[in-house]
């Protein structure tokens, strides 16, 4: 009590405090006094009545307890009067069992004549409930079936509760009511056909459909209530329970397996479409069915049916059983690619289980997939083991009908711009297009292996085309009049070699992520370095069609013929036009390298002409004169190459000066100033040797054993400074080994 006091004088000192925080609040002191007494007053009058309350209900609350006392009092002493009443009465209870056994017999009988009237008329009955079954008129033929049901079942229930061990009379009114089994069986006839065709019964007449699901329901009810009385009495009725919402759900299942199985039509044999066809069926089937079953068939269902998604369910499993069978089948390339788009895209695509129409019901992420992850590994590791063999036969193929085309007597086509081609890169690229295409139609990973796959093939196939084009050379220089279009199609495998190329870099842009540029990088480069070695082996093998031709007129070259006024070098001017005329059908990147080679060997066989030694000149008039024949021939040679090389941008010129400069030390009239010429000669051509040095004073014809062994000897002590930009040249030409050492005894 003291602490609750001192807390009581702080809390009042406290809002004394806050009441006096001014001086003018002094004089409210009164009037606070005042409103605090009232507020005491008042906390005082509902304190007591809260206490006079607590008090009566206590007193309420003893007098209720008094009286229950004395109720359970009375009540015990009802219950001894109750247990001597009934001590007294048990022998009276012995003695009642014959009434007892008269009441039981007065409740079969009761249940007999009750059910007297269906039991005469059973017969009749029978034939009425069958002939409204053969009408179609199925809930009442099912309503007689069902009071034929319950007159047997009552009868066998009493039956069993007189004596339930008396089988004879049991077997006795099962065999009366024989032909109500037969009757329940030929109505689940009528209601399982109906059933199995409910997709069209629905659309064609709805109620039918409705009469055969209460007919269920009505089933189901009785035989939760036999079910019932069963664990309430051991008995139930023969037939019971019927099942019938399970066998129907069973039927529909059936029915979906088989419509499902029922869509292949054709065989491989009969159409090699027929994978393609199967599917296609199965999709239009199955987005049909179960467009119905939403709009339709779900109307006629009590709700906890479910039937649309019981239904969904049934179609996906029969989908993934059918789906597995055909994976499991032996599967072409082409079939597989159909399969797999089918089952990965197809499927959950808006043509089918994506489809609007089928929104919200039916959400294609939580479906299963059809066929398992490892079986689909196994079709794609199939079908690129399928697809390689294919690649490399078809490839093959390509080659040899290339081949067959090269020994036409017809020029090949050109394209657009005129250049020659074959149709060989078209009917190779066209081949990867294709597969490329179908692969992408199942997954991106799928199209990059295809891509790789393609790309590799193509490196075999090169290299094949690489040898298929040599051999056809070879094949040539054996019978240069056969082919007889040989120049024009060995343009036109040059120029498919650029073909490939373009077709190769579109196809990578086309179909490779640029995160998997790397992983091809070195299969490419390995391709245009082929392509690159059929292109230049093809030029190189038609300019020696060219220098063959040029032969005669290149043995003119540095003779007294040639001296005496020889046209040779007109003739192979007008040669090489004539055969660069064919060139031109030639595309450019390797058009440009081939007139430059042609520029370059033209040169290199004229001074091999001189290295020769065909010609010795005998005084300096004959040298006079054959330098300038030589220029003259350069600037000829210039003038042609510049023109076969217009628009080029390449120099051409170069290779001339060569000439030229051969013929200034050939023109020299003071042989003090030989070692000079040569000199200046050797400078600007480095890899020229002591032994063409030898063959070119020979030719000049005025120079002594001595003077050209100190030219040659002072030459090789001097320094030498070669161009940067300058391509050696003579390393390629030699001169006669035995010319050598007799210049030099």
């Amino acid at each position: 009590m003291e602490e609750t006091d001192r807390e009581a004088v702080a809390t009042a000192v406290q809002r004394v405090a806050g009441m006096l925080q001014r001086p003018d609040q002094l004089d409210k002191v009164e009037q606070y006094r005042r409103r605090e007494a009232r507020k005491k007053a008042s906390v005082e009058a509902r304190l007591k009545a809260a206490i006079q309350s607590q008090l009566d209900g206590v007193r309420t609350g003893l007098s209720q307890l008094h009286n229950a006392l004395n109720d359970v009092k009375d009540i015990q002493q009802s219950l001894v009067d109750v247990n001597k009443d009934w001590r007294q009465s048990i022998n009276t209870i012995e003695n009642l069992k014959d009434v007892k056994d008269a009441v039981v017999q007065h409740s079969q009988l009761a249940a007999a004549v009750e059910n007297l009237k269906n039991i005469f008329s059973v017969p009749e009955i029978v034939r009425e409930t069958h002939d409204l079954i053969e009408r179609g008129e199925l809930l009442q033929a099912h309503r007689k079936l069902m009071d034929l049901e319950c007159s047997r079942d009552n009868l066998m229930y009493e039956q069993y509760r007189m004596d339930s061990k008396n089988t004879h009379d049991m077997n006795l009114i099962h065999t009366y009511f024989g032909d109500m089994q037969k009757l329940s069986e030929e109505l689940a006839k009528q209601l399982w056909m109906v059933v199995q065709r409910s997709l069209v019964t629905v659309r064609r007449d709805p109620t039918l459909l409705v009469s055969v699901v209460r007919i269920i329901e009505r089933e189901e009810k009785i035989d939760r209530r036999m079910l019932d009385r069963k664990k309430q009495t051991g008995f139930i009725p023969p037939g019971r329970p019927k099942k019938w919402k399970e066998k129907m759900f069973n039927i529909l299942e059936r029915t979906v397996s088989t419509r499902i199985e029922g869509t292949q039509a054709d065989t491989r044999e009969s159409d090699k479409m027929w994978l393609v066809r199967h599917l296609e069926i199965i999709r239009k089937y199955v987005l049909d069915d179960l467009l119905v079953a939403k709009t339709l068939l779900d109307q006629c269902f009590p709700p906890h049916y479910d039937i649309f998604n019981r239904l969904l369910n049934m179609y996906h499993q029969a989908l993934a059983t059918r789906m597995q069978e055909l994976a499991a089948e032996d599967l072409e390339a082409n079939e597989i690619v159909s399969l797999l788009t089918w089952v990965l895209n197809t499927y959950t695509s808006a043509e089918m289980m994506g489809n609007s129409e089928l929104s919200p019901e039916v959400d294609v992420n939580s479906l299963d997939a059809l066929i398992s992850q490892n079986v689909v590994d196994q079709l794609l590791s199939k079908y690129m083991s399928t697809l390689t063999s294919n690649i490399i036969g078809w490839l093959r193929k390509a080659l040899e009908t290339d081949k067959k085309d090269w020994i036409k007597e017809t020029e090949p086509e050109a394209d657009q711009d005129g250049y020659y081609q074959t149709t060989l890169p078209a009917i190779v690229f066209q081949m990867f297009e294709q597969n490329l295409q179908v692969a992408a139609q199942i997954n991106e990973d799928l199209k990059t292996k295809v891509l790789v796959l393609c790309l590799q093939q193509m490196n075999s196939f090169l290299t094949r085309y690489k040898d298929e084009a040599q051999l056809y050379k070879e094949d040539h220089l054996k019978n240069r009049q056969y082919p007889q279009c040989y120049v024009q199609y060995m343009i036109a495998v040059i120029n498919n070699c650029q073909t490939f190329k373009e077709s190769i870099i579109s196809l990578k842009r086309k179909y490779l992520k640029s995160d998997m540029e790397d992983t091809l990088s070195i299969s490419h480069a390995n391709m245009d370095a082929t392509l690159d070695i059929i292109a230049k082996e093809g030029c190189s093998s038609l300019l020696d069609e060219v220098f063959m031709d040029l032969e005669p007129h290149l043995n003119e070259l540095m003779t007294k013929k040639w001296l005496m006024g020889s046209n040779a070098v007109g003739t192979i001017c007008v040669t090489v036009e004539d055969y660069f005329n064919d060139f031109a059908k030639i595309k450019k990147p390797y058009k440009k390298t081939m007139t430059l080679e042609a520029h370059r060997r033209v040169v290199v066989e004229y001074i091999r002409a001189i290295m020769l030694k065909r010609i010795s000149f005998k005084n300096a008039e004959e040298r006079k004169e054959g330098a300038e024949r030589m220029i003259k021939e350069a600037e000829q040679f210039r003038f042609l190459f510049k023109k076969l090389a217009a628009g080029s941008g390449e120099d051409t010129e170069g290779l001339c000066d060569i000439i030229e400069a051969i013929a200034e030390v050939i023109k020299l009239t003071d042989p003090s100033l030989l070692y000079l010429e040569v000199s200046t000669l050797v400078s600007k051509y480095p890899d020229i040797r002591d032994d063409h040095i030898a063959a070119l004073l020979t030719v000049r014809g005025d120079a002594s054993r001595d003077m050209k062994q100190t030219i040659i000897e002072t030459l090789d002590q001097g320094p030498s400074q070669p161009n940067p930009n300058y391509v050696p040249i003579f390393k390629e030409i030699t001169v006669p080994t035995l010319t050598v050492p007799k210049l030099l005894k």
